[in-house]
């Protein structure tokens, strides 16, 4: 995305959109997370251009700071469901926990997989028997998901959030048994991890 504007800008973001194949509002969360991280400058009916963090050297305050801090130290507690549990109470659970994201676990509480409601949305259209489907049948799978280690560095997880376009990475801890869960990264952890930093700049002011 970055490349995008770098090469077009000032563009759009329904130009961005075109240009990799997807709909605005799935690029909204990531535009406002570049802004928000000073990698992206915004101007109204104008379009985007490259912020000052992404035009500065890689020894910029900035850039650092998001290399030293590492995943654990932000990482949230994820909402774990059983992989035996039916597609209608994920769906509660959903709701209930407030969450966008479901981290699937097996018996022996290992990751086994993940679960969007996009994905509870298009086996419950049309479908009247959907809720009595076990969850395990519309997960996608690990290992085929993108993950955190606990040491991996913020700037990592932004990295791969923007790549995949995904709003949340679980952090695990692989081992020859599976990947015990450590907990996850979303963009709320980031957004708050930049609100900090911003108040105690202020206060070191």
């Amino acid at each position: 995305m970055l490349e995008l504007v770098k090469k077009h800008a000032p563009i759009t973001g329904e130009q961005l959109a075109e240009y990799m194949g997807v709909s605005r509002p799935t690029l909204r969360s990531d535009l406002s997370l570049l802004v928000m991280l000073n990698l992206l400058d915004a101007k109204p009916k104008v379009g985007y251009f490259l912020g000052e963090a992404y035009r500065s050297d890689d020894d910029s305050a900035t850039r650092q700071r998001f290399e030293n801090i590492k995943v654990h130290e932000i990482q949230g507690v994820p909402v774990n469901i059983p992989e035996t549990l039916s597609v209608q109470d994920a769906v509660i659970t959903l709701f209930t926990e407030n969450a966008n994201t479901l981290l699937i676990v097996n018996e022996n509480k290992y990751l086994a997989g993940i679960v969007t409601p996009k994905d509870l949305l298009k086996i419950t259209l049309g479908n009247p028997g959907a809720g009595a489907v076990p969850v395990s049948m519309v997960m996608t799978r690990y290992p085929n998901i993108v993950t955190l280690v606990p040491e991996e560095s913020v700037s990592d997880a932004i990295r791969k959030m923007m790549l995949h376009q995904v709003d949340c990475l679980p952090v695990i801890v692989p081992g020859e048994a599976g990947a015990e869960i450590s907990g996850w990264v979303s963009k709320s952890n980031i957004i708050r991890l930049m609100s900090d930093i911003a108040t105690a700049a202020e206060l070191g002011d």
